[in-house]
């Protein structure tokens, strides 16, 4: 695809099938494992009242997130995406069933919880390359930008009312959320079903070390695509704070599931108040300037967050990490997907879906160990002045990234008319 006869309209991205059913069952999964989210944050650090416990949800994803992912972008290369993330929202749909089975049989210690969380992050690393790659495949090309900034929009809504939906249904006690989030994810899985296979350039090569490691190979020549990523990696990683919000919920704002809910909510609002804002006016000059400040205000909204000890604050902090968070995203989707071949799409998401699972889930677990060595304020506050200090680094260690005007696909066509 590669015109769109509704590219003036900005929803015209919605009278494509596939796009619709797609984004609803995004809406339903992202829905049901934020709510997941919040029973799990709450229920561990109920039963251990220990912030390293906190970080080891993010560990338990993460480790065989890190295993799978490149093996898993090869995947998405090789068969059909589709059916791909219908596979995993079935698998996601199996822990929600686990977790509400420990709870029924009255769980009393949290390594069985650990147990079904690597079975998610096993399940959520075949999901990402297939999501990422699939989305351009949906829409003609001139409409990609607005896809991307409406998925983000749905995407964040979700995220703004799973967290508030979790914390309310965890008063009746974890089984109630876990019951209704398999519910959710059974949706899920019928609406991707109705999807139909969108085109798509396969390979045929075999699993080997060569054909795993192409996506990585492509991102290494590429100091655009490497420079975007890593800096999310290296900024994200070091300000995970959300990752201690249950404890800071507690022990600093004193507020129980229902403010915790809100406070998982905050980030996302200011995320989908940007998506929503990019949708009607999508960044298309000072490309870099733009990238550089959205990582900056997330690390000055962490450093916020530590400082405070006033819940309206804190909301506030949590709204502008989140402004920034999807500036950058915005911005890094749209470069890696522009500039990498269709072919080899899957295993380029994969990369990125490393850098994205290592500040995500990996930085929830350098939080936690830090809170644990140094107190949970101080973790809070080290952990924001470092994503400011890597977003200076990569502005000078990536001039061609930071000095960016236009994305590269645009200053192609630019230069052909």
């Amino acid at each position: 695809m590669t015109s769109d006869p509704d590219s003036g309209s900005r929803y015209g991205v919605l009278r494509y099938r596939n796009f619709r059913f797609y984004l609803a069952a995004r809406l339903l999964s992202t829905l049901a494992v934020q709510m997941q989210s919040v029973a799990i944050g709450w229920q561990v650090y109920a039963m251990t009242g220990d912030v390293f416990d906190l970080g080891l949800i993010g560990l338990a994803q993460f480790a065989p997130f890190l295993l799978l992912i490149l093996y898993a972008g090869h995947v998405a290369d090789r068969y059909d995406r589709r059916k791909i993330i219908t596979g995993c929202i079935l698998a996601q749909l199996a822990c929600g069933l686990g977790l509400l089975a420990l709870t029924f049989m009255g769980l009393q210690v949290v390594w069985p919880i650990f147990a079904v969380l690597v079975l998610f992050g096993s399940a959520r690393a075949f999901m990402m390359p297939a999501s990422q790659a699939i989305l351009i495949n949906m829409v003609p090309t001139d409409s990609f930008g607005k896809a991307v900034a409406l998925s983000s929009s749905t995407f964040h809504v979700a995220v703004i009312v799973g967290p508030v939906l979790g914390g309310l249904l965890y008063l009746a006690g974890p089984k109630t959320v876990y019951l209704i989030v398999a519910m959710l994810l059974v949706l899920s899985a019928v609406l991707m079903l109705m999807t139909r296979s969108t085109p798509q350039v396969t390979h045929k090569e075999p699993a080997t070390w060569h054909s795993v490691m192409e996506g990585l190979r492509f991102v290494w020549s590429r100091p655009v695509v490497l420079g975007a990523i890593s800096l999310d990696l290296f900024a994200v990683l070091f300000g995970g704070a959300t990752a201690l919000l249950p404890a800071i919920a507690s022990d600093i704002l004193h507020v129980g599931p229902n403010g915790l809910g809100l406070l998982r909510t905050a980030p996302a609002l200011g995320a989908a108040a940007t998506s929503i804002a990019l949708t009607f006016w999508p960044i298309t000059r000072r490309v870099g300037v733009w990238m550089f400040g959205g990582v900056a205000l997330f690390g000055a909204g962490t450093v916020v967050l530590g400082l405070t000890g006033s819940v309206v604050v804190a909301m506030g902090a949590l709204v502008l990490m989140g402004v920034g968070d999807m500036v950058s995203v915005y911005i890094r989707h749209l470069l890696v997907q522009f500039e990498t071949p269709d072919a080899i799409r899957g295993r380029v998401s994969a990369v990125n879906s490393v850098f994205i699972g290592a500040s995500n889930e990996l930085g929830e677990f350098e939080s936690g160990i830090t809170a644990g060595w140094f107190g949970l304020v101080p973790a809070i506050l080290i952990g924001g002045i470092a994503t400011l200090a890597v977003t200076g680094a990569w502005a000078l260690g990536f001039p061609v990234l930071s000095k960016m005007d236009r994305f590269p696909h645009a200053s192609k066509e630019t230069k052909k008319e």
